[in-house]
């Protein structure tokens, strides 16, 4: 049989807004999932805990926190090195619509709706922003009002939003479209979209653009923090990525279909990249799996 990602059922019922997890443990044995509904992953005292966003894996410190809004974007934290015996885990699950027709598309929500859509690759807080919210995630499951309870999450949305968060997954592994404030930027990652797998030039992509290849660069470096090639490789590997979990392909068909002309290199840089090979991410990334 096929080995798949559990597709977790949320204790959210239809008017529900909603869920939280409040717990004590020694350990971490729930398998890889995904789930409709928003999540609100919080985690203290569990150093040593290895979390898996996507096609990204981390060892985290004694606090952790994550947005995930995807239905599809895989995640788990797995025990790994940790010794803790008194972890806490502050799970909130949630169903708030940010589309254009709901209070929550309006002036005032505009920072949380932006941090929702960059959500979907998940995104980890900063230890500031952690300190920040600390309060009022440790209070929030003793709040027996829905109405406060919803109003202090609310705020726990909005004072995240106002910090730098790191994405975690790719854009290619998660499957979230391209956006981004700048049209040429937007045009250029387009065009690399469709073309990752070919041969692509700093001057192609620069007359798409309609600029010079040095101004391209520099201002390409401006907007998305990257050089061309670096967006490029890491977009390849991220399509790369997705094929070891999702296909049966070799390590070799899947360099060579995701743009890698050369396997040797393609093996070097996803070590570098990821911190493991080809073949130990897809072996890894299934042992997290179960058969259902």
């Amino acid at each position: 049989m096929e080995s798949k990602v559990i597709h977790e059922i949320s204790p959210l019922m239809g008017k529900d807004v909603l869920y939280i997890a409040d717990r004590r443990k020694k350990e971490f044995t729930y398998p890889i999932h995904n789930h409709q509904v928003y999540e609100l992953n919080f985690v203290e005292h569990a150093a040593g805990v290895r979390r898996i966003v996507g096609d990204s894996n981390e060892v985290i410190g004694d606090y952790d926190l994550v947005l995930i809004t995807s239905p599809d974007l895989e995640h788990v934290w797995e025990q790994n090195t940790c010794q803790s015996e008194d972890i806490r885990e502050v799970t909130v699950q949630f169903d708030i619509d940010f589309n254009n027709s709901s209070i929550f598309s309006r002036n005032p929500f505009n920072s949380m709706k932006k941090m929702m859509v960059e959500a979907q690759k998940g995104l980890c807080f900063p230890m500031e922003a952690i300190i920040r919210v600390y309060q009022m995630i440790d209070t929030l499951s003793s709040l027996k009002d829905g109405f406060y309870a919803f109003t202090q999450f609310l705020t726990i949305l909005y004072e995240l939003s106002k910090f730098e968060a790191r994405p975690l997954a790719s854009s290619s592994f998660a499957k979230v479209e391209i956006t981004s404030d700048s049209r040429r930027v937007q045009k250029v990652k387009s065009f690399i979209d469709q073309h990752y797998r070919e041969d692509i030039r700093l001057t192609q992509v620069a007359d798409i653009a309609g600029m010079s290849a040095s101004a391209f660069s520099r201002f390409f470096k401006l907007h998305t923090g990257r050089n061309l090639s670096e967006y490029i490789i890491d977009h390849r590997l991220g399509f790369a990525s997705r094929m070891l979990v999702d296909s049966t392909h070799s390590v070799a068909e899947i360099a060579f279909s995701c743009g890698f002309n050369n396997l040797s290199n393609f093996n070097r840089i996803f070590k570098k990249r990821k911190g493991c090979s080809p073949s130990e991410f897809r072996e890894n990334y299934h042992k997290t799996r179960v058969i259902v």
